[in-house]
């Protein structure tokens, strides 16, 4: 533990370590003996029935819930509050405030941070060619397709600067043809800016194709009953990665231990 006012030291090589935690609500109970441990800039896809904690974990990672029982460490730190200071949340819906243009949501985080608009529009313009949203930085959000919309949440995300992502059903609310397109951005865009990601999803290609490991979570009370490796080849789309015979392999290992 850290001398009170003293920041936790980063760990340069656990990003997340989460040891015997217990939660529970009342007379439910949420979470039991969950173990997981994450490297730095590791990407985990957490799977799991409805209702069996994946939500709830996140939220004892990221330090806006305490467990019952149990430790858990982001970066080196433990506090709920230095847990808080290392950790991204991106839920399903984009909550892209629609009175501000697309750069101001962008730009939202450093205005938090006491930057004037003038300079946190600096630092973010440049990005957007980057993220594909070039040409739509004045524009307001009622004007994107949903597919843009969780591009500028994305980048929100990251323009916060801290290390750990964790993505909540991300593309929930997308169809098929747009979930398909952002997974494959996403992806790239992971691989040019690494960060230690937790990723919640209930498409179980999404986990393979965006995680470096898939956990797989028990019907409440959640806990891990299956931890699975995925090693794809490098490849230019997200059709040639989903009929890769290791593709196959992981979603069919996800997919018993899910049934089982």
């Amino acid at each position: 533990m850290t001398s009170e006012g003293a920041a936790a030291p980063v760990d340069d090589v656990t990003g997340i370590s989460v040891s015997h935690v217990n939660r529970s609500f009342g007379s439910v109970v949420a979470l039991q003996d969950v173990d997981l441990h994450v490297s730095r800039h590791q990407r985990v896809g957490i799977v799991g029935p409805s209702g069996c904690g994946k939500s709830s974990l996140l939220a004892l990672v990221s330090g806006l819930d305490d467990p019952n029982s149990g430790d858990i460490s982001v970066l080196g730190a433990r506090t709920a509050k230095e847990r808080l200071d290392r950790c991204a949340w991106m839920p399903q819906r984009d909550l892209l405030l629609p009175w501000r243009t697309v750069l101001a949501n962008a730009s939202l985080p450093l205005e938090n941070k006491g930057l004037s608009k003038a300079a946190a529009y600096e630092i973010v313009t440049p990005l957007f060619e980057r993220f594909g949203l070039a040409g739509f930085e004045n524009r307001h959000p009622y004007e994107l397709s949903g597919g843009m919309r969780q591009r500028v949440s994305f980048l929100r995300t990251l323009v916060a600067g801290k290390d750990v992502l964790l993505l909540d059903e991300p593309f929930g609310a997308l169809d098929s043809i747009t979930r398909a397109d952002v997974q494959q951005w996403l992806k790239s865009a992971l691989d040019e800016e690494p960060r230690t990601v937790l990723l919640v999803t209930h498409d179980v290609e999404e986990a393979v194709l965006l995680s470096d490991e898939v956990v797989v979570m028990s019907p409440r009370p959640g806990r891990i009953v299956a931890r699975i490796p995925i090693s794809l080849n490098p490849v230019e789309s997200r059709r040639e990665a989903v009929t890769q015979p290791d593709f196959i392999a992981a979603r069919g290992l996800v997919l018993d231990a899910l049934e089982a």
